[in-house]
């Protein structure tokens, strides 16, 4: 790891080169994706995209979450996330390769911002990449440019929003049911009430 460290200090310069946890993530321009993607392919033998994903950053080193709540209980997953916090660059496309030939692995991260959701897509470099984009884009909104079949994967195709984003509401926006008198499925708005998922400690 320590030389493929060096080979991509030397390549992508120190500042975009972290380790933790004895990987390594290198942190590139999103408008450079396809470059560096090649470049990590053709020349550092990255040849397997195991994982692609998105992430959402909205209140990524906020420490929002009651650390003294065993006794009263807490409903802040049904609760859509709020940041007081702007954050320019509030989205990532995380892209987790494989190196057989050297047995190494490798992430590397791409930000985004919500004023520009778009990506090339790197199903040219990785044929693996086709349905984890659609997956980054249903649920979170993250569209991939030069994608030939980019549409939900997992949701409705009527569905409203991304469920994955952080102000995204746990019990939905909109609920569905058949009705019989329509002969079809309608959507409301969600009748369910906010409550608290989360068991509570009991002592005695």
């Amino acid at each position: 790891m320590k030389k493929l460290k060096k080979q991509l200090v030397k390549a992508f310069g120190k500042n975009s080169i972290s380790e933790s946890f004895e990987e390594l993530t290198l942190v590139i321009n999103s408008e450079d994706v396809i470059d560096v993607c090649k470049q990590l392919r053709d020349d550092f033998n990255f040849s397997i995209l195991i994982d692609l994903c998105g992430i959402d950053y909205l209140t990524y080193g906020e420490s929002d979450w009651n650390g003294n709540a065993s006794s009263s209980g807490y409903s802040r997953a049904r609760q859509p996330q709020q940041s007081s916090v702007h954050k320019e660059q509030r989205f990532g496309v995380i892209y987790h390769l494989l190196s057989v030939e050297d047995n190494q692995r490798l992430r590397v991260k791409a930000l985004l911002s919500l004023d520009n959701l778009m990506i090339q897509s790197v199903t040219n470099i990785w044929n693996s990449a086709d349905w984890f984009e659609r997956e980054a884009f249903d649920l979170f909104g993250i569209l991939f440019e030069n994608h030939t079949d980019l549409r939900r994967i997992l949701t409705d195709y009527g569905f409203v929003g991304h469920p994955l984003r952080k102000d995204f509401p746990m019990i939905g926006e909109v609920e569905m049911r058949y009705d019989e008198e329509l002969g079809r499925v309608v959507y409301e708005p969600v009748s369910i009430e906010s409550n608290i998922n989360v068991p509570r400690v009991i002592r005695k």
